[in-house]
């Protein structure tokens, strides 16, 4: 596995322009956080019924899914991990409280598409492709890109 630093200058080649840093700052966190919504939202029967899941906040395919990429970002690095772990965590609580106010699939579906649209737009200025074309682990890596940026 490449170490961390060279998938984030891989990824920063087509991230140059400001304004799809600004967007992707917006976007990228938007789209993980919609993603462990729709996970979230398949129908979690098979879990109560056959793994005795019962604690609502881990009852769910959004948790589970969570784990191969928290294991991904744990390879990387711990430091990687923890952020994404708690960013992780916050994403479940805030799409477990979404879903009490609102139908989570629709709203899910909705911050994908427009978090989507803002992502191609981003690239439409920078006028490059995203990087997930090239190779799709860059899926994983824009979060952790995103919180870099963030936090240096």
């Amino acid at each position: 596995m490449k170490p961390l630093q060279n998938w984030f200058d891989e990824y920063a080649i087509s991230h140059q322009n400001k304004t799809n840093q600004t967007i992707h700052l917006i976007c990228v966190p938007a789209i993980y956080f919609s993603i462990i919504g729709l996970f979230m939202s398949i129908n979690s029967t098979f879990l109560q019924k056959n793994i005795g899941l019962s604690n609502p906040l881990i009852e769910n395919w959004g948790t589970l899914i969570l784990i191969p990429i928290l294991a991904f970002y744990l390879r990387l690095s711990f430091k990687t991990f923890l952020r994404m772990f708690l960013f992780s965590a916050l994403c479940i609580l805030g799409n477990y409280y979404l879903g009490k106010q609102v139908p989570l699939l629709y709203a899910s579906l909705i911050i994908f598409a427009i978090a989507w649209v803002g992502q191609f737009y981003g690239h439409h200025i920078e006028g490059k492709k995203p990087s997930f074309f090239k190779d799709l682990q860059f899926l994983l890596i824009g979060p952790p890109w995103v919180f870099k940026k963030m936090f240096k």
